[in-house]
């Protein structure tokens, strides 16, 4: 397959009530908001298995499915990726070839069913992951990504494995924190809030997946 074509993959299958929840999550983050709301977020969260790449995935073909405007959604997880997988695609030409190629980086983006949708895939592996994400030449691609696309959804590692969250967090307007309904340690969460804070990142939110809701503040605030 040739880089920037278009790929046939069908919409991404939701039952009704978890369409419902994560359109909730959708508009809450990106639409209803007094002021313009965020285009560029960093899906995150606190170990593996919590479900992260899943809730980035669905949110962008929701967005997508709302708006007329472009988004694109990218892994991030150079170390373990699976983004790909959510739309059942191999991963073929992406982020890691843009960051070692002078092509312009939508030509790495692959358009899929919906017109306004488009992934960036991990692309071939890179040894040197975590110091091609904090590199300047990253800086320079997710600027030409805000460029070209009006939204960005990212897929990032774990912030239990490593810190890529935070260096994407600082590149882009915030983070949404993932964690896995009963199943996510408490001292882990409170740990990622205060990395992220301690950072100063911004964090749109915490999404409990399995239930698919925003915490409320009074409960997210004792975390």
């Amino acid at each position: 397959m040739e880089v920037g074509t278009v790929t046939s993959t069908p919409c991404l299958e939701m039952e009704g009530m978890v369409r419902d929840e994560i359109t909730k999550l959708v508009q809450t983050l990106f639409l209803f908001r007094e002021a313009k709301g965020p285009q560029r977020i960093v899906f995150t969260g606190t170990e593996s298995g919590c479900g992260c790449t899943w809730m980035c995935a669905h949110a962008a073909e929701v967005l997508a499915s709302q708006i007329r405007a472009s988004v694109c959604v990218v892994d991030c997880n150079l170390r373990s990726p699976r983004l790909h997988q959510q739309f059942g695609l191999e991963n073929h030409h992406g982020l890691s070839d843009a960051l070692n190629s002078s092509a312009p980086v939508r030509q790495f983006a692959r358009q899929l069913s919906r017109t306004n949708l488009w992934l960036l895939s991990c692309g071939s592996t890179a040894e040197n992951w975590q110091k091609l994400l904090a590199s300047d030449r990253m800086r320079q691609r997710l600027t030409e990504l805000r460029a070209a696309f009006d939204y960005i959804l990212i897929d990032s590692t774990p912030l239990g494995i490593c810190n890529d969250a935070i260096v994407l967090g600082g590149l882009s307007n915030g983070v949404v924190l993932v964690l896995k309904a009963n199943s996510s340690h408490r001292e882990k969460a409170r740990q990622a809030l205060q990395e992220l804070q301690a950072a100063n990142i911004p964090i749109f939110g915490a999404v409990l997946n399995q239930r698919t809701f925003p915490i409320p503040d009074r409960i997210y605030r004792r975390l």
